[in-house]
């Protein structure tokens, strides 16, 4: 919890300033992956299987869980945020400050920062006319994969951490994994591609019990953006 992190508070402020370390955000990816159950299990929660209507649910979730938290009643949660460099684009959930200044690796963030850009993509993609199956990792034509979003800067260019969600309404997390891979490795075979072996998954952990997995992917940039890590949370959800 990020109330054991070390910190300081500016008193006598509308937004008091709050100074974390670097390693804040990966405090909040695993706050929201424990999370993910108790909204999955929720007994007010009306069963739906589309990525908004999960992604809305997920979202009034992680905000009441903050609020009566013990060190997270500072975050809040939005979705369909405009990006910060391209606004005509929306990142699907995004944690923010709530009611103060966070200070993290010397930069200030507001409440009118994203502070964790979020993508979230079902497993498997739905059969649909002009839906590409790889949509979690890339989209063609088009730019609507998830991982292709953070790799190529077409959302959340600014930032070096981001998350994504998989909703997994079918199959195995171990299915998954290799799906994923195999469509990354077969992307990086093209010729000029820009994509490569480097951009494949890693499994960190996965709790069965909990139908729960937690997965890393690193990604080469191109042009003037930095490499970015994205944390993979992926939720059984039948």
């Amino acid at each position: 919890m990020l109330a054991d992190l070390p910190g300081s508070v500016e008193a006598g402020r509308l937004e008091p300033e709050i100074l974390l370390p670097g390693t804040a955000r990966y405090a909040l990816i695993e706050f929201i992956a424990e999370e993910l159950p108790r909204w999955r299990d929720h007994p007010e929660r009306k069963p739906q299987t589309s990525e908004v209507r999960l992604t809305d649910q997920l979202c009034s979730h992680l905000n009441s869980a903050a609020r009566f938290s013990v060190g997270w009643n500072w975050i809040q949660f939005r979705t369909e945020v405009p990006d910060e460099l391209r606004g005509s684009r929306a990142i699907d959930l995004v944690a923010k400050p709530c009611g103060v200044v966070l200070l993290i690796e010397g930069r200030r963030h507001t409440e009118f920062d994203s502070l964790l850009p979020i993508e979230c993509k079902r497993l498997p993609t739905p059969v649909e006319r002009d839906r590409d199956e790889r949509e979690y990792v890339t989209a063609s034509p088009g730019t609507t994969g998830g991982i292709q979003r953070f790799k190529f800067g077409h959302h959340a260019a600014i930032h070096r951490l981001g998350a994504m969600i998989g909703y997994v309404q079918g199959m195995t997390f171990s299915h998954w994994l290799r799906k994923v891979n195999g469509w990354i490795q077969d992307l990086s075979r093209k010729a000029d591609a820009a994509w490569s072996d480097s951009d494949a998954l890693l499994l960190l952990r996965e709790d069965s019990a909990k139908g729960l997995c937690m997965l890393r992917s690193n990604h080469q940039r191109t042009g003037r953006f930095e490499e970015c890590e994205l944390r993979h949370l992926w939720i059984k959800m039948n």
